[in-house]
């Protein structure tokens, strides 16, 4: 039915910036259909009959799924903090006193016993953690809308975050354009026709929630009514509300039970207004009624077109920012492109989904909101896949990978201020279930910030998960370099490294210090189980960790004997290794090649080569040779968002037409629905977030103080063009290619110093002077 979100408001300077004046829609026939489409657009030329077929529009905070019928058009609303459940502290309060026998039998090779163990006495209390849910759908029911039906279109605009559906029915010609404002904080439709009272409606809502009521108030408004469902003996908490109100010109709207009528109108503005109780995970004060009658209220002073203009105004500030150019694709309707990617290449189809891809951030994500979960915010289910919570063992990560680099920096300021947030309820974690300072956090969290392991041993007993998260904050200073923002996020970096401080263990037989217990996501090694001690990937993610606040500590002025302490336990965490065949180890033993799954989806052991810099064909060409082999030998077919890895780590190996190759199965019909949605299957939008950060890598590495040109470039782009990158240390690139060559790099850098720059095996090194722009061409590099 349908994803919504919580009563938050944006007044103040945004608003102010955009009131808008008062002009009015311009009527159907004054809309031209086009010869060729936008190359930001989605178009269709058929209703969608599934919710995977469905058109996505949002604001960060609410969002609808759009499916376009004519006699009956269905919007599946979604509010990003209705969750199920309620706040509770899930430790498991046998876990401290369990974990020094659970490791004992980790080093001792029980791993069965250990994991049998841990099951009982260390994960938590409830086990599953709640799911996201919907706020459940508005139906709208058009009488005599889809007799004789022809012209049939409906479209997404990328460009202008405006959904539309146009078409004719016994001569008359209907619009329906549909938005999520980010300034007016409504989803708002209007509905047109080339008749005068041609339109009469039905209007309803439907929810699948376990408690929800739907009453009128007055003769032009809808309201429903609900709460989040019990979890696991834990009571809904969260109370939502959303608000129709009905804006009609001409005819009449009257109230009919638990629907409004509409009938004989020239034009219809529809607004919808959704908000909940939460405020923040342990703070459920607010009023939803008072929040969507306020919301309602200020957009009905304002016409349609006046909420579409500042709308489209406020989305382009973002999504304008980058454009990638691979050349025009087919005039053919999206799900055929889709379906035409088994046989053949649509270098345009690609641009179009890094498009998309961002266009989902900026719907799912804006400063003031809830991180984009594993859906985004757009679900139609109370009980999702993995209940679309936060799995930050991969995901969650993986949703913000294009943010910087693609220009949307400000993005991530939901999934900063949840780290913060965890650092509250991981500090908790760590002190009741290990004994220790700092924070933690397992691989899943949710709307009240859980941060205790769940679901099971062989998935949940990853103390890493907090860690991953801790380097986007640091992404944030390395691209910003804001010295405020650093200062802001030192407690949850040091919080972070201090937890392994007190909880890295004494490989018994290598003196190295291991996590114990931990797992190589979500990856069972051929002894019985997935525990083990010092997997590869934690080794990776606390030199990153360890290294990040160093850097951090020396900027700050705050090195003190804890951050030396940090520098001699990253001294003594274990080497990356390659085994027997090859490969690089994914455990400490060499057991690659005996896992029960050897194709597994998850190559955590891959963190070193993307998304972080330890290993690269130039700086350390035996690990890269080891983590190829590894790729040769785990396929290059994964679920959705593990294809989209594989993207990403084949470009830093800099094969490009490999990564082309795993591109064009990730945009073909197995793994991307006919919405452009990421199959994994089921839908997860970190395959579109992954997939866009792919096709940035093939074209741009940037690594601090070097920067590579084309280093994955394929032969089947052999020309186009990027603007917009943004680079970290605050600098900007604009790229052009022709021929499969450099014809143009444009850099120019907020801060002075120095930047290598790479294309194939030839070498720069630029001087960068603040507000001046350095130009190359392949002739620089002769």
């Amino acid at each position: 039915m349908s994803n919504e979100h919580r009563g938050f408001t944006r007044r103040g300077a945004l608003a102010a910036a955009t009131t808008a004046g008062a002009a009015m829609a311009l009527p159907v026939a004054a809309t031209q259909r086009r010869a060729q489409p936008s190359r930001h657009e989605l178009w269709y030329d058929a209703p969608a009959t599934k919710w995977t077929e469905a058109l996505p529009v949002g604001n960060g905070r609410l969002g609808a799924m759009v499916f376009g019928g004519t006699a009956g058009e269905r919007l599946q609303l979604n509010e990003d903090t209705i969750w199920a459940g309620s706040a509770e502290n899930p430790v498991n309060p046998r876990a401290r006193a369990a974990l020094p026998r659970v490791r004992e039998l980790v080093f001792a090779g029980k791993f069965a016993e250990a994991e049998k163990l841990a099951s009982a006495d260390v994960m938590g209390v409830p086990l599953k953690q709640p799911p996201y849910q919907t706020a459940g759908s508005l139906m709208i029911d058009m009488a005599g809308a889809d007799a004789g039906v022809t012209g049939y279109r409906r479209s997404l605009d990328l460009a202008t975050a405006v959904a539309e559906t146009r078409w004719t029915a016994n001569g008359t010609t209907y619009r329906r354009r549909v938005l999520a404002s980010p300034v007016d904080q409504v989803i708002a439709v209007r509905i047109e026709a080339d008749r005068p009272g041609a339109i009469a409606a039905r209007l309803g809502f439907t929810c699948p929630l376990k408690s929800w009521k739907v009453a009128p108030e007055g003769q032009d408004t809808l309201i429903l009514s609900g709460s989040g469902d019990p979890h696991h003996g834990r009571p809904g908490a969260i109370q939502f509300e959303a608000r129709l109100r009905v804006l009609a010109e001409g005819g009449r709207v009257t109230a009919n039970g638990d629907a409004l009528m509409l009938a004989g109108a020239d034009a219809v503005t529809l607004l919808i207004a959704i908000a909940t109780n939460f405020r923040r995970f342990d703070d459920l004060s607010a009023d939803p009624a008072l929040i969507t009658r306020d919301q309602i209220a200020r957009a009905a002073a304002r016409p349609f077109a006046a909420i579409e203009r500042t709308a489209t105004t406020e989305h382009r500030r973002l999504f304008d920012r980058v454009r990638l150019d691979l050349g025009d694709g087919p005039n053919l309707p999206t799900d055929k492109r889709i379906q035409a990617m088994r046989t053949g290449d649509d270098p345009a189809l690609a641009a179009l989904y890094f498009d998309y891809a961002r266009y989902l951030l900026i719907a799912s994500s804006r400063p003031g909101t809830q991180p984009a979960n594993l859906q985004g915010i757009w679900n139609d289910l109370p009980t999702p896949p993995w209940e679309s919570k936060y799995t930050v063992n991969i995901n969650t990560e993986m949703n913000y990978w294009p943010a910087e680099p693609a220009g949307l920096p400000e993005l991530t300021e939901p999934l900063i201020r949840m780290v913060e947030e965890m650092a509250v309820t991981g500090a908790r974690t760590a002190r009741e279930m290990y004994g220790a300072r700092g924070w933690v956090c397992h691989h899943n969290t949710d709307t009240w910030r859980d941060t205790a392991p769940i679901d099971g041993p062989q998935w949940g007993l990853w103390p890493t998960g907090g860690a991953w998260l801790a380097m986007h904050l640091w992404d944030r200073w390395d691209y910003g370099r804001d010295r405020a923002y650093l200062e802001r996020i030192w407690p949850v970096l040091h919080g972070a490294a201090l937890f392994f401080l007190d909880t890295l263990q004494r490989d018994p037989t290598t003196g190295a210090l291991v996590t114990n217990p931990s797992i190589s996501p979500e990856n069972q090694h051929p002894f019985g189980g997935a525990l083990c001690a010092g997997p590869a990937m934690d080794n990776q993610i606390l030199r990153d960790l360890f290294d990040h606040v160093g850097a951090a500590a020396r900027i700050l002025g705050r090195e003190d004997e804890s951050t030396r302490a940090m520098a001699a336990a990253r001294a003594r965490l274990a080497p990356d290794r390659v085994g027997k065949a090859g490969q690089l180890m994914e455990w400490a033993e060499d057991w690659d090649m005996e896992a029960p799954e050897r194709n597994h989806r998850h190559v955590s052991h891959l963190y070193a080569l993307y998304p972080s810099h330890q290993i690269a064909p130039d700086t350390t060409p035996a690990l890269a040779a080891a983590a190829k082999r590894t790729l040769e030998l785990r396929g290059d077919e994964a679920t959705g968002w593990a294809t989209a890895w594989r993207i990403n780590l084949w470009a830093r190996l800099r094969d490009g037409d490999h990564a082309h190759r795993i591109l064009r199965f990730l945009l073909g019909p197995d793994r991307t629905y006919p919405n452009m949605f990421d199959a994994h299957p089921p839908f997860q939008i970190d395959g579109n977030f992954g997939g866009a950060a792919g096709m940035l890598e093939m074209l741009i590495q940037d690594r601090g103080d070097t920067l590579l040109l084309l280093p994955a470039l394929p032969s089947a782009w052999p020309q186009g063009s990027v603007t917009g990158v943004r680079l970290k240390g605050r600098g900007m690139l604009d790229l052009s290619w022709r021929g499969g060559r450099l014809a143009s790099a444009r850099i120019r850098s907020e801060l002075a110093g120095e930047r290598r720059v790479l294309l194939g095996d030839k070498a720069k090194t630029l001087r960068l002077t603040p507000g001046r722009m350095v130009r190359l061409t392949g002739r620089d590099f002769a």
